[in-house]
């Protein structure tokens, strides 16, 4: 910036830095909100904040001029330098909360104003934007009565399921906005997907795209209000505004329904506002009453902590039988994730260290293991068909989400082995329960077993593929064309007898390390070492200690050993008992 004064990004993960600009914010009674880029303005001789303002991802925060600045155009000179800030980083939608006061400037640089609260309004910078969204809704319109209703569906429960029949009996087409916003556990497809197979059955509900426009307390910002007790009601009344004078009116909807809320606060005073403030613009507001199973309250938030405590057949009478497919994934997901942070693990990556590995890291496992997440979703629901897959359908399937997977690591093999086994049995799964409503692992081994017989065995020059052929050892196919028989009978016992103890995970490893023939072992350091890995493991496992285990570690890593078969094995057999338990 040429003349007196300059513009510069303002490190935050410096303590320093971060220290200055809370000051300068509280000077002006702002607070410091999380951004991701933050451009001061100085002297050109001097380091004095006079103003300041920051991006997260596409939003503009924190932005504040001193009294010194006011008035001299500096704010707007601010503001052009975070547009064209933010279309750098591939952002052509720009938006800002901000306050009411401030309205004519953001207007001068060319922001629509969208909404309004009392203490803030929503603006955006962008061509089409959020007209462009109520176009497509406009195009979504049926004549006739016509109701709406805004869901996270995280995941889709039968309490979502009873909403929507209740709204759909009362008017002639009923809108479903699914929440795009993507920090939901379930993802924003996903959910998607849940709520349009669960209301096939109900031919005058639309489901509709959802949109960037759900202001939600992960994404409307607080540093501008004088009390953070205002936030939530401020947040609420933005969004109710949005849908007062754009949505509903781009879908013709008169009416909009929720169901009641009786255990969590903010939901209650969004569900109270809402019967203030629609009926203010002639929308008709319809609260059901929330269902409820055994005294309590159908929730998505309660299917989620039923799952992370292991309780599938709880979570599972919670749900349509359209959403079991994805619960049935997320378990899988969640058994990758355990294997990965157990910890310490010998020769493996974990929150420690990255094993015998200089090709993988945390993050990098983290990355991998998401990348697997919509083949898992679809895997499951193939499990809902009245007959099993063909066998090279699913086989063809499995090379398709392995080049997912490839690309997301950059080509590096982190899950190939999990991505066979898991997949398979996850299918075998979905199938099983779809069949008999329950998984029992009897059944469950059967349906592994057929359906891995019609899989052909590839020759691709494998690591795993050159020591099954060297050594005469069971690779992952023969294992699975087995069912899996030592996991069932040995394995999965003896990880149910751990229960409760905060070594079970690898303790579990250690036992699968002691009898599998490993092929990730035998192709890095021999048959013979490979031999010698198992009794080690099983001396561990006799004498386990803490620090025999970290001893362990430093040895494998010396010696470039990685049990990654094993490691697949413990998360599978940590998948099976969580659906079979």
């Amino acid at each position: 910036m040429s003349g007196e004064y300059e513009i510069r990004q303002l490190p935050l993960s410096l303590k320093m830095s971060r220290q200055r600009v809370e000051q300068f914010l509280a000077n002006n009674g702002l607070r410091l909100d999380p951004v991701d880029y933050y451009a001061t303005v100085t002297r050109v001789d001097d380091d004095q904040i006079l103003a300041g303002g920051g991006l997260k991802g596409n939003l503009i925060k924190c932005v504040a001029v001193s009294d010194e600045l006011r008035g001299t155009g500096m704010m707007q000179t601010l503001i052009s330098h975070l547009l064209s800030t933010a279309r750098e980083h591939g952002h052509e939608q720009v938006r800002v909360f901000t306050k009411p006061d401030n309205r004519n400037i953001f207007e001068s640089l060319g922001f629509k104003f969208l909404a309004q609260a009392p203490q803030a309004i929503f603006m955006e910078n962008a061509m089409g934007g959020l007209s462009d969204y109520c176009n497509y809704l406009k195009g979504l319109r049926r004549p006739g009565k016509s109701g709406m209703v805004v869901m996270n569906a995280n995941p889709f429960t039968l309490g979502h399921l009873a909403l929507l029949e209740y709204g759909a009996s009362l008017v002639q087409t009923l809108y479903v906005i699914v929440v795009r916003e993507d920090c939901s556990h379930f993802s924003y497809q996903a959910r998607m997907n849940m709520v349009k197979s669960g209301t096939q059955h109900l031919h005058n509900v639309v489901v509709c795209e959802g949109s960037d426009y759900a202001i939600s307390a992960a994404t409307f910002p607080t540093y501008f209000l004088k009390q953070l007790s205002d936030a939530s009601d401020t947040q609420i009344m933005l969004d109710l505004d949005l849908c007062n004078r754009h949505l509903a009116p781009a879908l013709g909807a008169t009416m909009r329904l929720v169901g009641s809320e009786p255990t969590d606060a903010v939901t209650a005073r969004y569900v109270e506002l809402m019967e203030q403030q629609l009926p203010l613009n002639g929308i008709e507001v319809v609260v059901m009453p929330r269902v409820g199973q055994d005294g309590q309250p159908v929730s998505a938030s309660l299917v989620r902590s039923t799952l992370q405590e292991g309780c599938l057949s709880r979570a599972l009478q919670m749900v349509p039988a359209t959403t079991v497919p994805y619960l049935m994934s997320d378990l899988a997901h969640q058994a990758l994730e355990r294997e990965l942070h157990a910890t310490p693990k010998p020769g493996l990556v974990d929150e420690h260290d990255n094993g015998a590995h200089t090709d993988m890291d945390l993050e990098l496992m983290h990355r991998s293991i998401e990348s697997l997440r919509p083949a898992f979703d679809q895997l499951a629901q193939l499990g809902l068909s009245r007959v099993l897959p063909p066998a090279e359908y699913v086989q063809q399937l499995g090379v398709n989400m392995e080049q997912r997977m490839l690309s997301a690591t950059g080509g590096v093999n982190t899950h190939r082995g999990a991505l066979f086994s898991m997949g398979l049995t996850l299918l075998a799964a979905a199938y099983t329960w779809h069949k008999e409503h329950v998984v029992k692992p009897s059944a469950l081994r059967h349906c592994i077993m057929k359906l891995s017989h019609g899989i052909v065995a590839v020759d691709n020059g494998s690591h795993g593929s050159r020591a099954i052929a060297a050594h005469h050892v069971e690779g992952a196919l023969s294992m699975a064309q087995h069912g899996y028989q030592r996991l069932f009978k040995e394995w999965l016992p003896y990880y149910a007898s751990l229960s409760g103890d905060p070594y079970r995970d690898v303790k579990t490893l250690l036992h699968i390390m002691s009898e599998l023939d490993d092929t990730n072992v035998i192709h890095r350091v021999g048959y013979e070492t490979a031999q010698e890995v198992k009794r080690e493991a099983r001396a561990l496992l006799d004498n386990f200690g803490l620090a025999d285990l970290e001893a362990m570690n430093r040895s494998f890593i010396s010696r470039n050993i990685s049990p990654g078969g094993a490691a697949d094995m413990l998360s599978l057999t940590i998948f099976i008992d969580s659906i079979t338990n």
